[in-house]
């Protein structure tokens, strides 16, 4: 079985994001799924997919460093929101209706699960198509659980932020369910974003004077 890289690397090519089904304009109407029906994207098949990733593992063996890439997002607050450069589009965030947002900015929680599902739909896709499972159809669904009194600091027993997070792929396939199985733990090992939450990893904070200027 080839072995898949972490899903980082799927911004390796245009035609890659396509056939992960990942559109952009599909992802900001419909947010918690996505769908390749339809004729949505650009098919690719493993050697396709293998000729692209092939060169990138040789140079990463060959040189571990180069596989260490910083991933950067930068917003800026303006009252109650925080607007955050995308690369596409800017967004604005702001407090979810539960802590007294109007609800016309994106709730930074919802952004999240976005993040998660569209990593989520990214690896399924590439891994489908290394290991030869044909998909004509899948659905990704993240939901989170979060207990606002802990984001209000209405009770210090109450934990800020998720306390359950439950990721749902919904496929459409005529793949063995050995084959199901391996698609499911791949994913599952290769998803970017579901691994970072998984493994808690050390996150540091800072603050600086003036550099909000500009």
């Amino acid at each position: 079985m080839q072995s898949v890289p972490p899903p980082a690397l799927a911004n390796l090519s245009r035609e890659l994001r396509r056939d992960a089904a990942v559109v952009h304009g599909d992802l900001t109407e419909r947010p918690d799924c996505w769908d390749d029906r339809a004729g949505q994207g650009t098919m690719m098949d493993a050697e396709q997919l293998k000729s692209i990733q092939g060169p990138l593992k040789g140079k990463y063996r060959e040189d571990p460093r180069s596989a260490l890439i910083t991933l950067r997002a930068e917003g800026r607050a303006t009252g109650l929101a925080c607007k955050v450069e995308t690369g596409r589009a800017l967004v604005e965030a702001g407090l979810h209706p539960a802590t007294g947002g109007d609800g016309t900015a994106a709730c930074s929680g919802d952004m999240l699960l976005e993040a998660l599902v569209a990593c989520a739909g990214v690896t399924l896709r590439a891994v489908a198509t290394s290991i030869g499972v044909e998909l004509e159809g899948a659905r990704i669904i993240a939901e989170g659980d979060l207990d606002f009194r802990g984001t209000l600091g209405v009770s210090k027993d109450v934990p800020v932020g998720f306390a359950d997070i439950r990721l749902q792929f919904d496929i459409d396939t005529k793949a063995s369910e050995e084959q199901v199985a391996t698609l499911l733990k791949l994913t599952e090992r290769y998803c970017v974003v579901l691994q970072t939450l998984r493994s808690a990893p050390t996150v540091s904070t800072r603050i600086t004077r003036g550099g909000a200027v500009g």
